[in-house]
């Protein structure tokens, strides 16, 4: 057993008793030193001579401080900065207290006035710099007497935890210091900071480097992972940082949100993957609270698909919006069950009672749907439920028309029907001059509600479908149309993929090295989907503004950089990760688009655009509807892709028929 095991095994009365013990003989030492310095060597004093009674008292003067103000109750391999602080305010106490006792009772003998104090500097730093020294040593497998910087290789041999930088030496870096000292896996070896002020300098043991000198960094430390303690910086700014830090075989990560961490607690368990959001450097605006309140706040609002990526993202918005209800409406059962148990535990914090009522029913049950909608009194609904992976709709149209076009039309009419305020369709950039009947089917959704929308009075041809008896019904629905592209981290979602291949050693799959998206995360699209639903006048098509495409090769190569591996290709044939490159699989299209024609304007807010796109009327939909019914039933998928052609703007298959179920 050495020495620090046993130390840690004493009960916790020895442990007290060996700290007060412990400082006792500091405080003797830095008395006595005191006198030495102040007077020299000639006039060395005896502790036991006439200065007894000063001896006798410095003790006597400090440890009920030390008591008083809890220092013997902190644990000393977690001490930190406020128990430094508490150990000056005390020795200086009792270097007060100590002074009023010589001057009270010195008699003869020399006492300068300048030891007094040169004690309580001796005695601060003997008290303190002894528990900095022994919490190092209980926190790490460092050996006791280790450099006073830690940027060399040689001197990390002997640790086997991972080398690591921390980018900012600000709070959040100090608090992730203090937090990796007690770290198992991860050794820090110095702090990067743009302030060149502070090149070269040492902060808590670290040097600080520049970003200019990374290299030297890497090359003196051998660090492999770059930790980014930037909480309150921006998406763009993060990105510049890791664009900087690209180049380099360093893995990069990153402690959370400054609100995650507004309370001073950052734990090594903080520290996340670098989200793909921080690589694509898009800040997020700020939302209109008067646009997210109109159709939500003391309303009863219904999510259709609400177990989905964007479905479950709108429903967590919607809560923190207060609707007096919140339908789920999900046809998987797992799904449900899930946004279920996260929204209830979300209720449970919140002030105010909000009724969730998860129901498990499909859009393509109209029967169902209109007896929910009116059992609740919907007022607001959104629509995600929809099929959009486009290889599997494309092997599966039959499943992927009836789900997305028939099962649109029924929750549109179900809506009318049961008298719902509002309905907004969740749409995709797939819908514009689509290659694919995923994104065909979605145009088709969005005519149906261009359709309705300017229909005062809709007649049903088949009411039994509905469960009701009259098939005439007013329409004072307002229908909304949101178009965005690709959402980070969805289902299907490239993100998740290429990070499960780099953690199995690649290779990255990518189907054509030309092949752009649009991107935006879960939560941005999900608040502006409910403030462009707010804005609709009926019949609206709102686009989102996406930014810039990304070339999705592009992306994959930044994610094998940032995961502090290197790509392997015909310049770097010794590379970690290779990108290969699949080819476009059915229906897939090399570039995406939001806008049908050139007719956009803008809104009130300035991430979303209002479009003007051709549609055709109720009567002739509800014809269209028919046809493809039949053919549907028939498996007719020829009949099928010639309606799709012939009624959606652009629709130009680049493939084959790929149905399973397609007759040879």
């Amino acid at each position: 057993m050495n020495v620090k095991t046993l130390l840690l095994a004493l009960p916790r009365k020895q442990k007290r008793l060996l700290q007060v013990a412990t400082d006792i003989l500091l405080i003797w030492l830095a008395l006595w030193l005191a006198f030495f310095i102040r007077l020299g060597a000639d006039q060395l004093i005896n502790p036991l001579g006439d200065h007894w009674w000063l001896f006798a008292t410095a003790p006597l003067t400090a440890l009920p401080f030390f008591v008083t103000m809890g220092l013997y109750r902190a644990v000393m391999r977690y001490i930190g900065r406020d128990a430094l602080i508490t150990i000056v305010q005390a020795t200086a106490l009792s270097a007060l207290l100590l002074t009023l006792l010589v001057y009270w009772y010195r008699g003869d003998v020399l006492v300068p006035r300048s030891v007094v104090f040169i004690y309580w500097l001796l005695a601060t730093a003997f008290v303190g710099g002894l528990r900095l020294f022994m919490r190092r040593y209980f926190v790490t497998d460092t050996p006791l007497f280790y450099p006073l910087t830690r940027f060399r290789k040689h001197q990390n041999i002997m640790d086997k935890r991972t080398p690591v930088a921390i980018y900012g030496a600000g709070d959040a870096g100090f608090q992730l210091l203090s937090a990796l000292e007690r770290s198992s896996e991860l050794l820090p070896l110095a702090f990067i900071d743009d302030d060149r002020s502070l090149a070269g300098r040492v902060i808590a043991g670290l040097r600080v480097y520049t970003p200019k000198h990374i290299e030297q960094l890497i090359s003196e430390t051998g660090c492999q992972e770059v930790l980014l303690a930037l909480p309150s910086a921006t998406r763009q700014r993060r990105r510049e940082i890791i664009e900087q830090l690209e180049p380099y075989p360093v893995h990069v990560r990153t402690l959370p949100d400054i609100n995650e961490i507004a309370t001073g607690k950052v734990k090594v368990d903080d520290i996340r993957e670098v989200g793909i959001e921080d690589v694509l450097g898009r800040d997020q605006v700020t939302p209109d609270v008067t646009l997210l309140q109109h159709c939500i706040e003391a309303k009863v609002v219904m999510v259709t698909g609400a177990g989905g990526s964007i479905g479950s993202e709108l429903c967590r918005k919607i809560i923190e919006i207060a609707p007096t209800t919140l339908v789920l409406y999900e046809h998987s059962e797992f799904n449900l069950y899930q946004i279920h148990r996260e929204l209830e535990s979300i209720v449970d914090s919140l002030e105010g009672a909000i009724q969730l009522v998860p129901i498990l029913g499909s859009v393509r049950n109209p029967k169902r749907l209109v007896a929910v909608l009116q059992r609740y009194s919907v007022a607001t609904v959104y629509h995600a439920a929809a099929y959009k992976h486009v290889p599997i709709v494309e092997h599966n149209v039959a499943e992927g028309i009836e789900n997305n076009v028939q099962g649109t039309v029924h929750a549109a009419l179900s809506s009318i029907i049961a008298g719902v305020e509002s309905f907004v369709l969740i749409s995709t950039d797939k819908a514009v001059r689509p290659t694919n009947v995923m994104g065909g089917s979605k145009r088709l959704a969005e005519m149906a509600l261009q359709a309705l929308a300017t229909t005062a009075q809709v007649t049903l041809s088949q009411p039994e479908l509905y469960g009701v008896e009259s098939s005439e019904f007013t329409n004072k629905t307002r229908f909304t149309m949101v178009r965005f592209g690709n959402v980070l981290g969805s289902s299907g979602s490239v993100i998740p993929l290429f990070r499960q291949q780099i953690a199995n050693g690649g290779p990255v799959t990518v189907t054509h090295p030309n092949i752009t998206r649009y991107f935006m995360t879960i939560p941005e699209a999900a608040q502006l989907v409910i403030q462009a639903g707010s804005m609709g006048e009926g019949g609206d098509v709102f686009v989102l503004d996406m930014g810039e495409p990304i070339k999705i090769a592009d992306l994959a190569v930044k994610m094998i950089h940032i995961a502090g591996l290197s790509l392997r290709d015909e310049t770097n044939p010794e590379g970690d990760i290779a990108v290969e490159y699949s080819g476009l699989r059915p229906g897939e299209k090399l570039y995406e688009e939001l806008l049908i024609g050139d007719a956009v304007g803008s809104t009130s807010h300035p991430m979303i655009m209002r479009a003007e796109e051709e549609f055709i009327s109720w009567e002739r939909f509800d014809e269209l509807l028919n046809q493809l019914s039949r053919a549907l039933e028939e498996g007719d998928f020829v009949s099928v892709r010639a309606l799709m052609v012939k009624h959606v703007a652009g629709f130009k298959p680049d493939s084959s028929i790929v149905d399973w179920m397609a007759r040879v």
